[in-house]
C-alpha cells in the first residue's frame, strides 16, 4: 500500500486494564502513520494516558469507564466480574452511542478495537483485536469463551496477535478448533526493536496492571529487595503527568517509562521480574530477554500463561504469595522466550480499510 497524505481516519481504542492493551497498540499507530493514515485514539484512565505519552500529536478522546478493579486478595476474581458486568454492559452501549455519532462527525473510515466490545460500526469496517479467543475462567471457561467469540463474530475481522500454527506465545487462548470465520493470526506485537546492550542492572522490576494488586505486589516487592544486594530499576507502572525518580540505595525507581526508556532498560537489564501478561510476553520475546514471572492473583490468563512458558521450559514463575527474591536464581536455569523475528503484514492489513465503501449505506 502506497503511503499517501490521507488513506484515512482510523480509531484505534484499546481497553484500559493495566497498560498491555495500550502497549501494543504503539506498534499498530505507528503502522497507520507509516501507511499514510490519520490514527484517532480513544481510551480512559492510565490507558489513554500512555498513548497520550507517546503520540502528543495525536488526537485523543476519552471512552467511558468499564470500572474493572480486582479483589483485594485476588480470590474470587471471577464473580466480582460478575458483579461488575452491569456496569460494564452500561460502558459498553454508551461507548458504541459515542463511536456511532464520531464515525459521522470525525468522518472515520476505520475502527481498530483491542477488547472493547462496545467499539464497532456497521458503517465502516471494524477490527477487533484480541489474543483470547478463549476467555479462560475455571469451569465457567466454555461460557465466557463463548461470548467473546460471538462479540468478535460482529466485526469486520478480529486480529489475534500471534502466529496461527505451534510454537505459538497464546496457546490455547488464541487457539480454538474452530475459530471463528473473521480472524486473521497478525503475528506477536511488541512497541520495542532488539538491540544488543551492556548490562547496567542485575534486576529490573516491571509492575502494572490493575488496583490494587499492582500496589500489594510493589509493597511486598520492596521488602523482599532488601535481601537484594545487586544493582535494580523498578518501574512502578504508574503513569502520572510528569515522571518522577527516586534512588533509594541500590534501588532506582521510576514512576513509569516512555517506550523508548522501556527498551533500553529492558535491554540493559540481566534480569527481569514482572507479570505474566501477554503483553510483556510478547515484549519479552523481541527482545530476547530472560525474566521471573509472577502471575496477577485470581487471572485465569496470567496464571494459563506463567504454568505454559515454565511447563515448556522457557521461563519460571511462581505464585505472588510465594514468590521470595531468592527464587530469581532460577532465571539462569531456564533458556528464555525464543526470539520474535516473523513481522506484520501492515499492507495487507490495511487493505481492508480501502473497501469502507462496500460497508456504507
Amino acid at each position: 500500500m502506497a503511503a499517501t497524505k490521507d488513506n484515512g481516519r482510523i480509531l484505534i481504542a484499546p481497553l484500559n486494564w493495566g497498560l498491555g492493551h495500550a502497549a501494543r497498540c504503539i506498534p499498530v499507530v505507528r503502522a497507520l502513520e507509516a501507511n499514510g493514515f490519520e490514527p484517532i485514539i480513544a481510551s480512559d484512565g492510565d490507558a489513554l494516558k500512555l498513548l497520550k505519552k507517546e503520540f502528543p500529536n495525536l488526537e485523543c478522546h476519552v471512552l467511558p469507564s468499564y470500572g474493572i478493579t480486582y479483589p483485594k486478595d485476588g480470590k474470587d476474581f471471577k464473580w466480582k466480574m460478575l458483579r461488575l458486568m452491569p456496569q460494564m454492559i452500561e460502558a459498553m452501549l454508551e461507548e458504541k452511542k459515542i463511536v456511532k455519532k464520531w464515525v459521522r462527525e470525525m468522518g472515520l473510515d476505520g475502527i481498530i478495537s483491542d477488547n472493547r466490545p462496545g467499539v464497532c460500526s456497521k458503517k465502516v469496517p471494524s477490527v477487533f483485536m484480541t489474543h483470547q479467543l478463549n476467555v479462560l475462567s475455571g469451569n465457567t471457561s466454555w461460557i465466557t469463551g463463548g461470548l467473546h467469540r460471538r462479540i468478535i463474530a460482529k466485526f469486520t475481522q478480529c486480529w489475534v496477535p500471534d502466529v496461527e500454527i505451534a510454537p505459538n506465545l497464546s496457546g490455547k487462548l488464541g487457539h480454538v478448533e474452530k475459530p471463528p470465520v473473521n480472524v486473521r493470526y497478525i503475528g506477536p506485537l511488541s512497541r520495542f526493536h532488539f538491540a544488543e546492550s551492556a548490562a547496567r542492572y542485575d534486576l529490573m522490576v516491571m509492575l502494572s496492571g490493575p488496583e490494587p494488586q499492582r500496589s500489594q505486589f510493589e509493597n511486598r516487592l520492596r521488602n523482599e529487595l532488601l535481601f537484594y544486594s545487586g544493582s535494580v530499576l523498578f518501574v512502578r507502572g504508574v503513569v502520572e503527568p510528569e515522571q518522577k525518580q527516586e534512588q533509594k540505595g541500590n534501588i532506582h525507581f521510576y514512576n513509569y517509562m516512555t517506550s523508548g526508556q522501556m527498551q533500553q532498560a529492558m535491554c540493559e537489564s540481566r534480569t527481569i521480574l514482572c507479570r505474566s501478561g501477554y503483553t510483556t510476553l510478547m515484549d519479552l520475546s523481541k527482545l530476547g530477554r530472560k525474566a521471573f514471572l509472577v502471575p496477577t492473583p485470581g487471572q485465569y490468563e496470567q496464571e494459563y500463561l506463567a504454568k505454559k512458558v515454565k511447563r515448556e521450559g522457557m521461563l519460571p514463575s511462581a505464585k505472588q504469595e510465594k514468590f521470595r527474591i531468592e527464587m530469581l536464581q532460577e532465571v539462569e536455569l531456564y533458556p528464555g522466550l525464543p526470539r520474535t523475528r516473523t513481522a506484520t503484514d501492515w499492507e495487507s492489513l490495511f487493505g481492508l480499510f480501502e473497501r469502507k465503501g462496500e460497508l456504507r449505506t
